[in-house]
C-alpha cells in the first residue's frame, strides 16, 4: 500500500499528459467495456480542460475479487484524444494517460495548448475498446468581452428516488457549463420500505473505500447522468451526503477514531469520480484534505467562485453528539450568535471577500457569480426556529459576507444554491436591518432525483414571513438553467413532470431575470 505522500506524487504524475506517436500504438483484443461508467470533462481554462473516466475490470474478474481493487491489473496506459471535429479527422491533441489501481484505475488528464473559447471533441481507447465520444469546451481568453454564457446548475441526485430524466433534458439546453453544488451521491442503503420509489439498489450503507466506489459507480452507470458529462464541462464540489448527513469538518456521527477514515475513504473516492485537477490534493498530502473551493473566470463577463462549505465549517450550534443537525431556538441556543462562527473558514472566507473586492474594482468584470451548496438568504419559519446545517446556522457568517457585498459591491452578485430539494428565488437584502437594500440575487435549486421532504403549504407560509423570497416550491425535481449576458442573468426553473419515469417530460416552472446594475431578480 502506498503512502498518502506517494500516492499524491504519482496522481499528479499520471495527470500529466503523455505524447506518443501514432505508430507505437497497439490495439489488443478486450472482451469487455471498461468504459462503462463513461467519461467526463471538467474545470475549463483558456487552454485546457480536465478529461475524465475510470477503466472497469471484465465482470468475471470484478465478481470473484470485488473487495480487491487492485486485483485485476496494475497501472494501465490508456490513450486520449482531443479533436476539433466530431469524426476525430483534426486532433487537437493527443497522447497517454495511467490509470492507477490505488486510484480505482481512474484517469484525470490535464490537457493544455488548446484554443480558448471553442468547443472540442474527445475520446478514450483502450486496446480496441473505444469509450463514446463527448464534447467539452476551453474557456474563454481572460481579456475577451463574452456576449453569452449558458449555465445549469444542479444538486441533490438520490438515486432511488428518482430517475435522471433531468440530466437528459439539461443535456438537450446545450450549457457551456455545468455546476454541481453537491450530493451527487448519497450514503444510505435502500430503505425497507421501497414504496413511492423508483427503484432500488442492494449497496449497503457506505463505510469503506469500497462501498464508496461501489456507490459512484451505481450513479455513473446512469445512461442520462453519463450523457450530461459528455455534453459539456463541469465544476463540481460537495456537500455532506458524499460523506455523511449533516457531518462538519471532521464532525460526524460515529466517534472521530471512526469518523475520520470514513471521511478520508469518501474524499478519496470522490476525487477518483470527478474530473478535476491533481492540485486538489496538494493543500493536504492526500485525502485528508482537498481543495475544493476556486476561482474561474468566464472572459469579461463572468467571474465564478465556487465554495466548499463543509470541510472547513464549525460544528453546528448546540448539535449533540452523535446526533445529526436540527433546528434550534435562537434563545435557547446562545452559541448559534456567537461572532467566531464560520461556515466557509476563515481562509476560504478571506479568499471570497479579496475576489470579490477585486472584482468590485474592476467594473468590466459584469457578473459575481458564488455558486456554493445551500439557502445563502434567511429564512424565518413562522414557529421561531431556525436551521442549524445552513447559513441561517450560522448567521455572523452570513453578515460578514453581506458587508463585504455592501461596502465593496461587485458589479452584479448571483449567489447560486442547492441542497434544499426546494426552489427559492430571493432578493438578498444587506447587512443592516434598517436599511435593507437589496445587495444581491439568489437562486437556489430544487434536487436532481431526491425528495424534498416539507409540503407546499409550509412554504407558502415562509414565504409570507420572508418578504425578500419571490418564490418558494418544493414539489418539483430539475435544475436551473441560466442564461447569462452582458446585459441581463435569466434563469430559468426547469422541472420534470414525474421524477418516477425516466422518460418523463420537462417544463419551464418558472424564469426571472437580473438586469446588469439592479440587483434582485424580477419575474420575465
Amino acid at each position: 500500500m502506498l503512502d498518502r505522500r506517494r500516492l499524491l506524487t504519482r496522481a499528479a504524475w499520471a495527470a500529466l499528459p503523455v505524447q506518443l506517436p501514432r505508430w507505437a500504438w497497439s490495439a489488443p483484443r478486450l472482451r469487455h467495456d471498461p468504459f462503462g461508467l463513461g467519461v467526463a470533462s471538467g474545470e475549463p481554462q483558456p487552454d485546457g480542460v480536465v478529461l475524465w473516466t475510470r477503466l472497469l475490470p471484465p465482470p468475471e474478474v470484478a465478481a470473484a475479487d470485488a473487495q480487491n481493487p487492485l486485483a485485476w491489473a496494475g497501472p494501465v496506459t490508456v490513450r486520449w484524444e482531443v479533436a476539433e471535429d466530431a469524426q476525430f479527422r483534426r486532433i487537437a491533441q493527443h497522447g497517454t494517460a495511467t490509470a492507477l489501481p490505488e486510484l480505482a484505475h481512474s484517469v484525470h488528464v490535464e490537457v493544455h495548448g488548446l484554443a480558448p473559447g471553442r468547443w472540442y471533441h474527445y475520446r478514450f481507447v483502450l486496446g480496441d475498446a473505444v469509450s463514446p465520444p463527448a464534447r467539452t469546451r476551453t474557456a474563454p481568453a481572460p481579456h475577451e468581452r463574452v456576449q453569452r454564457l449558458r449555465v445549469v446548475h444542479a444538486s441533490c441526485q438520490r438515486w432511488e428516488h428518482g430517475y435522471y430524466a433531468a440530466w437528459r433534458h439539461a443535456c438537450a439546453d446545450e450549457p457551456d457549463l455545468v455546476l454541481f453544488l453537491g450530493d451527487y451521491v448519497y450514503e444510505y442503503a435502500t430503505p425497507p420500505d421501497t414504496a413511492g420509489l423508483a427503484r432500488t439498489h442492494a449497496l449497503p450503507l457506505a463505510r469503506s473505500l469500497h462501498d464508496w466506489r461501489a456507490r459512484y459507480a451505481l450513479h455513473k452507470g446512469d445512461p442520462d447522468l453519463q450523457a450530461a458529462h459528455a455534453c459539456a464541462p463541469w465544476l463540481v464540489t460537495w456537500d455532506d451526503h458524499e460523506v455523511q448527513n449533516d457531518y462538519a469538518a471532521g464532525t460526524g456521527r460515529n466517534a472521530p477514531e471512526d469518523f475520520l477514515p470514513l471521511r478520508s475513504a469518501a474524499w478519496q473516492a470522490f476525487y477518483e469520480h470527478m474530473p478535476l485537477r491533481a492540485s486538489a490534493l496538494a493543500a493536504g498530502g492526500g485525502f485528508h484534505q482537498l481543495q475544493l473551493y476556486r476561482r474561474m473566470a468566464w472572459g469579461r463577463l463572468a467571474r465564478l467562485y465556487l465554495l466548499d462549505t463543509r470541510q472547513w465549517r464549525d460544528v453546528q450550534a448546540c448539535r449533540r453528539p452523535g446526533a445529526g443537525a436540527g433546528a434550534v431556538r435562537p434563545g435557547q441556543c446562545p452559541e448559534l450568535l456567537q461572532d467566531g462562527r464560520t461556515l466557509l473558514g476563515w481562509e476560504q472566507e478571506d479568499w471570497l471577500t479579496r475576489g470579490l473586492a477585486a472584482d468590485a474594482r474592476d467594473r468590466d468584470t459584469r457578473w459575481s457569480v458564488i455558486a456554493q451548496q445551500t439557502l445563502f438568504s434567511p429564512r424565518h419559519y413562522p414557529s421561531g426556529v431556525q436551521s442549524s446545517d445552513s447559513w441561517d446556522g450560522y448567521p455572523a457568517a452570513r453578515q460578514r459576507l453581506l458587508q463585504a457585498l455592501q461596502h465593496q459591491p461587485p458589479r452584479n452578485t448571483v449567489l447560486l444554491g442547492g441542497d434544499i430539494h426546494q426552489n427559492y428565488v430571493c432578493a438578498v437584502p444587506g447587512a443592516d436591518p434598517h436599511y435593507p437594500a437589496v445587495v444581491a440575487s439568489e437562486f437556489c435549486g430544487t434536487s436532481i432525483s431526491s425528495r424534498s421532504g416539507t409540503t407546499q403549504e409550509r412554504l407558502d407560509a415562509i414565504r409570507r414571513h420572508n418578504p425578500h423570497v419571490l418564490l418558494a416550491r418544493c414539489d418539483e425535481r430539475g435544475y436551473g438553467l441560466s442564461d447569462i449576458t452582458p446585459r441581463s442573468w435569466t434563469t430559468t426553473l426547469r422541472a420534470v413532470r414525474d421524477p418516477l419515469r425516466a422518460d418523463s417530460a420537462a417544463y419551464d416552472l418558472a424564469r426571472f431575470v437580473v438586469e446588469d446594475g439592479r440587483p434582485g431578480p424580477q419575474p420575465a
